[in-house]
């Protein structure tokens, strides 16, 4: 398999409060855990800056103008409980988008089977109209309709492994038939939807939810992909695959319950790279999500590629 590493240094630079899990550690933790010898060889871009037209493909021009006028000159401001933004915020999320947007790219040119984007801020909880839980542009779901505008893509699967739902790809994709999203996630837990119940506008069955329990680890997250979301998706015979990298289900994640490893994030990896192989000529894109325990997170990360690059 081929691979290539996408990020950035503008990253680093997105500043949260002293204390908050979204850190620009965790940007560290990911660039020191990918410089290991056995990711060498590994080819490495810097991310274009996102384009506001694409950005616009899944939420309205006032996002982002709200979020172009809470950039402070300096220090931070709060747009609710967890999201802050910092003077340099507003690009270091562009430069997510860029990243997203580039990654497609790669893979639906075939210059390589798959992208790892180490972005932050993540995406997955910006619902169509609404920055929230961290995230300001919803990296995942832009760079689903980029695919499908830039290169005819027809059916897109967004496959979403973080602790929490990520209910804004849900919200933006919740009465389009083109675009499958699956996810995995503890509930009850923060943002509160991902129910079993919600599955699209009119019971489409574009939304594919497997909510776990505090407590659940490697077995019921291993049986929620083979009973429910690998068949769905193999169904849904998706033209590129998507993951939303979140890494917090491990055991270890101070923001959940979830027991899961690293062991069950290469499982998981190998078993949406299969979707690929079977579906799109292997075209994957994985953008990072969540993961707020540096170790845990690093490690991660690194089965997570190393498996992206392997099989």
């Amino acid at each position: 398999m081929s691979t290539v590493y996408i990020t950035h240094p503008s990253f680093m630079n997105h500043k949260t409060p002293e204390g908050h899990p979204e850190r620009p550690d965790r940007m560290r933790a990911v660039n020191i855990a990918l410089e290991h010898e056995k990711f060498i060889f590994m080819p490495r871009e810097e991310a274009q800056l996102g384009r506001y037209d694409d950005i616009l493909l899944c939420h309205p021009q006032s996002v982002i103008d709200h979020l172009e006028r809470m950039v402070p000159t300096e220090g931070l401001i709060s747009l609710d409980g967890d999201t802050t933004v910092s003077p340099d915020t507003l690009t270091a999320a562009l430069y997510a988008v860029g990243a997203s947007t580039q990654a497609v790219d790669e893979v639906m040119q075939g210059k390589t089977n798959n992208v790892f984007c180490g972005i932050r801020p993540p995406g997955h909880h910006a619902e169509r109209d609404r920055s929230m839980g961290f995230c300001f542009f919803n990296n995942a779901a832009i760079a689903a309709r980029y695919a499908q505008k830039q290169y005819g893509a027809e059916r897109v699967a967004v496959i979403d492994f973080d602790l929490h739902h990520g209910n804004g790809t849900q919200d933006i994709f919740w009465d389009d038939p083109s675009v499958m999203y699956c996810s995995t996630h503890q509930m009850p837990l923060y943002p509160g939807t991902g129910d079993w119940h919600e599955t699209g506008k009119d019971d489409e069955g574009n939304i594919v939810n497997a909510p776990l329990s505090a407590g659940n680890g490697s077995e019921q997250m291993r049986d929620a992909f083979e009973s429910r979301l690998l068949p769905a998706l193999y169904n849904f015979n998706p033209d590129l695959v998507i993951i939303s990298a979140g890494f917090d289900a491990h055991i270890r994640d101070p923001l959940g319950d979830l027991t899961c490893t690293e062991a069950d994030f290469s499982w998981l990896t190998g078993k949406l790279m299969d979707v690929a192989d079977k579906c799109c000529d292997n075209r994957l894109v994985s953008l990072l999500e969540g993961g707020y325990d540096l170790t845990a997170l690093a490690r991660s990360v690194a089965v997570h590629v190393d498996r992206l690059m392997h099989g």
